[in-house]
């Protein structure tokens, strides 16, 4: 299970922060700017989150990449005669 969770300001509401904390999550999730009282947060671990979304923009590119093989039949072949020996 995980012990706490990183997202942007998009997620900051009370009753958010209230379920993550009642399955024993910690959010690291910056405040609103039009939130009165300011909500405290692991600062670094919240600038490392870039991490994750270049990981997830990479899977992207990369089914980008194999769906536009997908459209040429003969790119597969080709493929596979080259990389696998097979045909």
């Amino acid at each position: 299970m995980a012990q706490w969770m990183l997202a942007d300001r998009g997620y900051d509401a009370d009753w958010f922060r209230g379920a993550l904390e009642e399955k024993g999550i910690r959010p690291y999730i910056p405040g609103r700017r039009s939130r009165g009282k300011p909500v405290k947060y692991d600062k670094r671990k919240y600038k490392r989150r870039n991490r994750i979304e270049i990981m997830f923009g990479r899977i992207k590119d990369w089914r980008r990449v194999a769906t536009c093989y997908d459209r040429y039949p003969t790119v597969i072949f080709w493929l596979c005669v080259l990389i696998l020996g097979r045909t």
